[in-house]
């Protein structure tokens, strides 16, 4: 029984955690958080211009292994660099 007492309480503050304020960054409903961290009023409506894609078109990729001994004698290439033995 205590176990379930245990599990109401913990579903109950978590339902009671999420609200506007922190939503809003904890500045509450109409407020917004600013340039250096201070709660500032939303101003106006919110108008987002579509803009037409950009394309670019990249080079392929081209990998080279090397060839040989990638470290000296007595070295093995070991989490991005060449380790003693």
């Amino acid at each position: 029984m205590k176990y379930l007492f245990a599990a109401a309480v913990l579903v109950a503050g978590t339902f009671a955690s999420f609200s506007a304020a922190n939503a809003a960054g904890g500045c509450g409903p109409g407020w917004h958080r600013g340039p250096y961290g201070g709660c500032q009023p939303n101003r106006g409506d919110v108008v987002v211009v579509e803009r037409p894609a950009v394309v670019v078109e990249r080079p392929p990729v081209v990998v080279v292994r090397p060839v040989g001994r990638v470290c000296p004698v007595g070295f093995v290439w070991a989490y991005g660099r060449c380790r003693p033995i």
